[in-house]
């Protein structure tokens, strides 16, 4: 397999400018259009190699990697302090078809990539790379995550074996030097220009090859039920994700365990809702404290406190508590708490109330739907 030559796919020049190599660019893609082209698979692959070589050459900063190296990926990058070039860790999407990096020519650098690491994303870091991390849910009340609380939650997780130091070798077989790596826990390839590094397959990074632990069957790590105490903050939301460290699985040869997840849930309240920092409620007021405006007690998070209604209140209306909202993580002050009034119109069965309410109407004539469209 070849590296495709973007430039002869275009038809163009290798100095060619961006204007020229557009106009080469819409020349070709309306030739070889599959619309233009129906059944024919190979003008449809022609197609797909036009818009590639487009997609690169039109990019100053693609076209000059792949002027440099003769092709283009969005995860290869020069490596800092001129150790040559490389992929970024997130390499595990990219095809390597239709290059050709062997010096012989009688491999693929599919084929060194797959040989080397396996199909599989490898740590780049020297040694044993740290314990898996670990997620836990945690369901929690309205009010306990306004106020914050400590609370004991049970863990099974892995923690390293005693019988082996984590090794997952066996002590009393004893231990050799790992020689695919030398005892470094780190083999490494080069092909060509290229050069990978990843964990020791067959010591798995611990630089150690012998007999299997009997305790942990060679894993290094044994299972352990644990009690611990988290302490939540004030002011989590639903869904926060809460980090405890050192409480994951644990890692192979003294390597770092990894970190407990906490993931937050809370149970909504039967009167108030949040909206960020804000605390949201509806309270209902009756028609004269609405008409008349008063002084009425709400409910909040720190207990009763005073809202002044002022008179021609309408339904819907809302007004602010300031600083009476969900305390913010950030330690910025608290949020607000935003309060709807709902008018409730009494039932009347009395003639009396009911000559009171024609007399109000009486003094009061405006019409609230004289604006509406006719």
């Amino acid at each position: 397999m070849r590296k495709e030559d973007y430039y002869a796919i275009l038809g163009v020049a290798r100095n060619a400018k961006e204007p020229d190599i557009k106009k080469a660019y819409r020349r070709m893609a309306r030739k070889n259009h599959p619309d233009v082209n129906p059944g024919d698979r190979s003008a449809e692959e022609r197609f797909k190699k036009i818009q590639e070589a487009y997609d690169v050459l039109s990019d100053p900063k693609k076209r000059a990697i792949y002027d440099k190296y003769g092709f283009y990926s969005e995860n290869f990058k020069e490596q800092p302090g001129g150790q040559g070039r490389g992929f970024s860790e997130g390499f595990s999407g990219f095809s390597f078809s239709g290059m050709d990096f062997g010096e012989s020519g009688q491999s693929s650098f599919r084929d060194v990539f797959a040989e080397f690491f396996g199909g599989a994303h490898r740590s780049r870091s020297s040694g044993p790379a740290k314990g898996e991390d670990l997620e836990h849910h945690l369901n929690i009340s309205f009010m306990e995550s306004i106020r914050g609380l400590s609370t004991r939650i049970v863990l099974n997780r892995r923690n390293a074996c005693k019988s082996c130091d984590g090794s997952g070798v066996d002590r009393v077989a004893g231990q050799q030097i790992c020689t695919k790596c030398q005892g470094t826990g780190q083999e490494s390839k080069a092909h060509g220009f290229m050069r990978f590094s990843g964990t020791c397959r067959t010591c798995n990074g611990t630089g150690r090859i012998g007999g299997r632990c009997r305790a942990c069957g060679g894993s290094g790590t044994v299972p352990l039920q644990e009690s611990i105490t988290v302490r939540i903050p004030a002011g989590v939301a639903h869904g926060f994700r809460m980090r405890v460290a050192g409480k994951g699985n644990a890692g192979r040869s003294g390597s770092p365990p990894g970190d407990l997840y906490l993931i937050i849930s809370v149970r909504p309240h039967e009167f108030f809702r949040r909206e960020g920092n804000d605390i949201i409620c509806t309270v209902p007021i009756t028609v004269t404290e609405a008409a008349l405006g008063s002084k009425i007690e709400v409910p909040s998070i720190d207990g009763k406190t005073l809202l002044r209604i002022p008179p021609g209140t309408q339904s819907g209306q809302k007004f602010r508590l300031r600083g009476k909202g969900a305390p913010s993580l950030r330690g910025e002050l608290r949020g607000n708490q935003i309060v709807e009034v709902r008018v409730v119109v009494p039932k009347i069965a009395d003639e009396r109330s009911k000559e009171i309410l024609r007399e109000l109407a009486r003094l009061n004539p405006e019409n609230p739907r004289a604006g509406l469209a006719q």
